[in-house]
């Protein structure tokens, strides 16, 4: 379950439209997470990901190289099922701060095999109104300055144009942001990389 106190994230989230919990889950549900993570990715359930949706979705190597396995909240692990049940818990609690209607979460584990990365982009697709909030667990025991696959966020309404952060991927770190407002990208890492990424939605 969600270690930080949730009311300081809120409080960032609603002054600069984005935060980050760093140390959001307990080193044990982290490292389960991380061990179904690279199971299942050995076992050829991950897919590479690809770009736009529904009929225009393709692979585009130039854009981004990440692999995935979406989450079935009616078919997921214990880990999984704990870790759903503390995003619960965190979309309610968005729904009382700022009256969003998110109605509910859709995710999927991701791996960046080394020096994989995803070009600039913002999560919300174009002429879409349904995700409102992204959410990245990072999955990565032991990372340290160095290693890269940061998270750079442009976090100026001037958007790549502006100033930005980099947020490295260390295990338990949990970033949150407005979907359709943030650029943000993944650098190259020099090892493999492991997240969940997902987004709160509204009704479409």
């Amino acid at each position: 379950m969600l270690l930080a106190p949730v009311e300081e994230f809120l409080n960032t989230l609603a002054k600069v439209g984005w935060a980050v919990m760093p140390m959001s889950l307990s080193a044990e549900e982290g490292l389960h997470l991380k061990s179904e993570c690279t199971a299942s990715h050995a076992d050829g359930a991950f897919r590479r990901a690809g770009v736009g949706r529904g009929n225009s979705l393709q692979i585009r190597e130039d854009i981004r190289r990440d692999e995935v396995m979406w989450i079935e909240p009616g078919e997921a692990s214990a880990p999984r099922t704990l870790y759903l049940a503390s995003l619960e818990i965190l979309r309610l609690a968005l729904n009382e701060r700022f009256f969003l209607g998110l109605f509910n979460y859709e995710g999927h584990f991701a791996i960046y095999p080394q020096g994989a990365f995803y070009k600039a982009h913002l999560d919300r697709h174009a002429g879409t109104q349904d995700r409102i909030i992204t959410v990245i667990l990072y999955l990565n025991e032991g990372w340290k300055s160095g290693d890269g696959g940061e998270l750079k966020i442009w976090t100026s309404a001037d958007g790549q144009d502006g100033g930005y952060e980099l947020i490295e991927p260390r295990m338990g770190t949990m970033v949150c942001f407005m979907a359709g407002d943030f650029w943000h990208e993944v650098l190259p890492a020099t090892k493999q990389r492991a997240s969940i990424t997902g987004w709160f939605r509204q009704r479409p």
